[in-house]
């Protein structure tokens, strides 16, 4: 069977290109860590030769990144104020998301820019490759993950949908990003990780987005809630909008809707290590939330999803309020008309079912019970 090598792989990269540098001296021994965990999964000669590619892809891309950098002045860019949506998968933040980047005076990240970064896609034509490149590349992830269409309905933008922040780290080789390792049948990884490295990262790729645009305000949405040091020591005029929703529903939801994913991607799934592992991971979060000071800073505006599913753009008027950003009536006008447009179901019903968890119910109540208290939250109705 065909063995990955990352030194092999990055040489490859270097002589496709002609260019050395990635920007980052450590950036090998990541590359190594994703071939260690490539070869150990018996992927097969076909999948290993998909690793390869997908990983000289993405190598290929930080080199024209960083070379790009190197000879225009986008360091110069500044990133003023954004605006970020958070909270844990499966809360609403996407559909928050997309309603803000309805407002016309803001701008958010595209598939096709994160995924086809350089030259800068600020000077591209309406034809520019890269946006028909994108929207195959999200007509074959979606052949792939048949239901992700289901649970996630705004990926029928294609190559034109938003990236969660973290899609801005693929070329970083700290998490393996289905949209970037779609090719590869093996479940999504992730690696240790570098938050204020990320960040900076992260505002390296919005500079990069930004060139030679009218400035506008940037909308984000990432899982931000455990690396808030981070995120406002890089953009320290940031603004969060967080949504907190019930975690027993929140944790099956992950599970169903990560699981397809994952099942879609390596062809099999243990379910019930996998919904062992989700638990595990994600109620974490939800108690740190509860020890970390930075919750309560005041650039963080905290929203029930309850209030959101009954108003999303009542509540977005509440976020706009609070970041002193005008609300104005064409936003408020473009978000409805969006709702209106854009139903949730379009695609299917997503269905769930607390059956899925590892953890009794009333367990998970019982443990959840401070983090409900402290954001106001109710227990949801649903099996």
């Amino acid at each position: 069977m065909t063995i990955l090598d990352a030194d092999v792989l990055i040489a490859d990269a270097r002589e496709s290109t002609g260019l050395t540098d990635f920007g980052d001296d450590t950036l090998a021994g990541r590359v190594g860590l994703v071939v260690d965990r490539v070869n150990s999964a018996g992927l097969g000669d076909t999948g290993v030769r998909a690793a390869a590619d997908t990983a000289c892809g993405l190598l290929a891309n930080r080199l024209r990144f960083i070379a790009d950098r190197d000879r225009l002045p986008l360091a110069e860019e500044r990133i003023t104020a954004p605006l970020f949506a958070t909270g844990e998968p499966r809360s609403g933040t996407t559909l928050l998301h997309a309603l803000l980047a309805e407002d016309e005076d803001s701008r958010a990240l595209r598939f096709w820019e994160v995924m086809y970064p350089s030259p800068p896609p600020g000077p591209a034509a309406a034809d520019d490759p890269r946006r028909a490149q994108a929207d195959a590349d999200w007509r074959e992830i979606l052949d792939r993950i048949p239901p992700w269409i289901v649970s996630h309905p705004y990926n029928d933008l294609l190559g034109a949908g938003l990236p969660e922040c973290e899609r801005t780290w693929a070329f970083d080789f700290r998490a393996m990003n289905p949209s970037a390792w779609w090719r590869v049948p093996m479940k999504i990884q992730n690696f240790p990780q570098d938050h204020h490295a990320q960040y900076t990262l992260h505002r390296m790729m919005l500079q990069h987005i930004q060139y030679t645009r009218a400035p506008k305000r940037w909308v984000l949405k990432g899982f931000h809630g455990r690396r808030l040091r981070a995120l406002f020591d890089i953009y320290p005029d940031a603004r969060i909008v967080w949504v907190h929703r019930d975690p027993v529903q929140v944790l099956a939801s992950q599970i169903v809707a990560f699981g397809q994913i994952n099942e879609s991607l390596a062809g099999t799934l243990d379910w019930t290590k996998y919904a062992k592992d989700t638990i595990e991971g994600s109620r974490a979060n939800f108690h740190a939330y509860l020890t970390d000071p930075l919750v309560d800073d005041p650039r963080i505006h905290h929203i029930r999803y309850r209030d959101f599913v009954a108003d999303p753009v009542a509540t977005i008027g509440g976020f706009y309020d609070f970041a002193g950003v005008p609300f104005t009536a064409a936003a408020e006008k473009a978000m409805r008309d969006y709702l209106s447009t854009n139903r949730g179901d379009r695609y299917g019903k997503f269905s769930y079912s607390t059956d899925v968890l590892p953890v009794p119910v009333e367990e998970l109540h019982n443990e959840f019970a401070p983090y409900r208290q402290r954001f106001g939250i109710d227990i949801e109705t649903r099996r």
